[in-house]
């Protein structure tokens, strides 16, 4: 198609998934208080209020401002119109591109999508699971005498951060066995990485978790190394597939390949006859001296 006719097509993909998200946002607007209650769930209520102050036992949940209630409220239902509505707009996006990809790049496609959503509902599932135990941490630390008073809109950006770090983490083996089936990355080399992976892993589970306490950083770290040499196993095996149907697979471009240079045993020697001798030749002798039988062509 000419320019101006994909450019209408991602125009009209795109409305239909903002029509989508639209419509899921204000369906969920008559779900609001289910939604806020169950993402304040976490968090250790207390249950006499501010009257006795207990520490850092429990937390109060609480508006800070005027509009604080409607902005929340208005933030929370388009979050779930994003994640409810995520089939369609996807797909709209994939309806795009896919006509561009030749037929062995969607299946890879449709594997790492098959394989991605499971990982990333796997992290979100964790990080929710820990939460509370996280927030317990946390607010362990306020001493005596003092009450802890958290915004609800603060609480739900510390949900979201939570849920998109541990989701997003749990891609990162998938990404590298997507390397290996693109061959950029063996399975051998992967695993000469393990050492740093580890290390990097655990660095980046203390740093990356909004939690400072070392549950959220072992919860995180666990899962994905594990997942990582998961994704080493799946390399080896593709790297096998790959040799046995290509031997030179794994080769650089500039890499030679292989040459058998052994000497192969040479079978009988074939006769041939002599060439014909040329009139010069055919007294025998050239210039009084006498033929070998062979002449100047030969």
């Amino acid at each position: 198609m000419p320019l101006v006719e994909h450019l209408r097509e991602l125009r009209n993909r795109l409305a239909k998934g903002m029509l989508a998200i639209t419509v899921v946002t204000v369906a969920a607007v008559f779900y609001s208080q289910q939604l806020m209650t169950f993402l304040a769930d976490p968090v250790p209520r207390c249950t006499e209020g501010l009257g006795e102050s207990t520490g850092g036992a429990c937390a109060v949940i609480a508006y800070t401002d005027l509009l604080s209630p409607f902005t929340t409220t208005v933030k929370v239902c388009l979050l779930a119109g994003i994640v409810l509505a995520s089939p369609v707009w996807l797909y709209q996006l994939w309806a795009f591109v896919a006509p561009g990809l030749h037929k062995h790049e969607r299946k890879y496609t449709y594997w790492f999508v098959a394989a991605a959503v499971p990982l990333f509902l796997g992290g979100a599932w964790l990080a929710y699971t820990i939460m509370p135990i996280s927030m317990r941490v946390l607010l362990g630390i306020t001493p005596d005498g003092s009450a802890n008073i958290l915004p609800m809109d603060k609480i739900l950006d510390f949900i979201v951060r939570m849920i998109l770090i541990f989701g997003g983490a749990f891609e990162l083996p998938l990404l590298l066995v997507m390397l290996n089936f693109a061959g950029a990355v063996t399975g051998r080399r992967m695993i000469g990485w393990w050492r740093g992976v580890v290390m990097g892993v655990f660095v980046f589970g203390a740093v990356a978790t909004p939690t400072t306490d070392p549950v959220g950083m072992f919860a995180l770290a666990g899962p994905i190394v594990v997942l990582y040499f998961i994704a080493v196993g799946v390399a080896l095996l593709n790297d096998r597939r790959r040799r046995r149907a290509d031997p030179d697979a794994e080769l650089d471009d500039d890499e030679a390949s292989h040459l058998d240079l052994t000497p192969e045993p040479i079978d009988g020697i074939e006769p041939v006859s002599a060439s014909p001798a040329l009139p010069q030749q055919a007294s025998g002798a050239v210039d009084g001296t006498p033929s070998n039988r062979y002449d100047d062509v030969t």
